[in-house]
């Protein structure tokens, strides 16, 4: 197991340049889009509750994760909290990236499933 880049004491006391430092080295060292995009996430809550100003911390590796990495859980599971770092239709890329039209569709192809024999079927057997 690799130890944490970051304990949480220092994320919420480390200046913004040496935080900057040190996330870059990480992940041109790992290349592990998991662990930074936490530790951003956590650095806006920082923003949130401190004084200094994190808005768009890191904004060029943030957009670089979004849009040239590997799609991953994580980035699904966190992307609506970076939609500020992109414009409206760079917003659209990265929701189109993240999240295949496979899967779209098979929500859709299941809802009208539901909908239409599924439930019909139901009422029929009930009465």
């Amino acid at each position: 197991m690799t130890e944490a880049l970051f304990t949480p004491q220092q994320v919420f006391s480390l200046r913004p340049k040496t935080l900057q430092t040190r996330i870059d080295t990480h992940y041109k060292e790992t290349h592990d889009a998991k662990s930074t995009i936490q530790i951003l996430i956590a650095l806006q809550v920082r923003d949130e509750l401190g004084e200094e100003d994190f808005s768009f911390f890191m904004k060029k590796l943030v957009r670089k994760l979004f849009l040239e990495t590997k799609t991953s859980r994580t980035l699904r599971r966190y992307y609506f909290y970076f939609k500020h770092y992109f414009s409206s239709n760079e917003w659209k890329v990265v929701s189109i990236r993240l999240f295949s039209v496979k899967n779209y569709v098979t929500e859709k192809i299941e809802k009208l499933c539901t909908q239409f024999i599924k439930e019909p079927l139901a009422k029929l057997a009930g009465s």
